[in-house]
């Protein structure tokens, strides 16, 4: 069920500076605000195989070498546009962005 199904919004915004233009208030972007991409957030598994796949089950814990200092790519469509750490907000994991691309 897509979070939009479930009452909640995808993407918690941060508030403009006084005077800022969103881009969904500027006109320009208009035309390209309603297609659809892929946003994903990259967690590198240095060494997962197959077999490793195929033995998860619900509860599995993955081991990865990834600092918790460090920043997780985001990626549309393939492409970096920003980075983020990850945050419990309630029972939910989420992500929240700490650099732009």
């Amino acid at each position: 069920m897509s979070a939009a199904a479930q009452g909640l919004s995808p993407v918690t915004p941060r508030q403009p500076e006084q005077g800022e233009k969103t881009a969904v208030e500027d006109p320009r972007w208009r035309p390209v605000l309603s297609l659809p991409c892929d946003l994903t957030v990259e967690l590198p598994l240095d060494g997962f195989k197959v077999a490793d796949f195929v033995r998860l089950r619900t509860g599995s814990i993955l081991a990865t070498r990834w600092r918790l200092t460090r920043d997780v790519p985001l990626r549309i469509n393939g492409t970096v546009i920003a980075w983020g750490e990850f945050e419990g907000a309630g029972s939910r994991l989420a992500v929240r962005l700490t650099e732009l691309a």
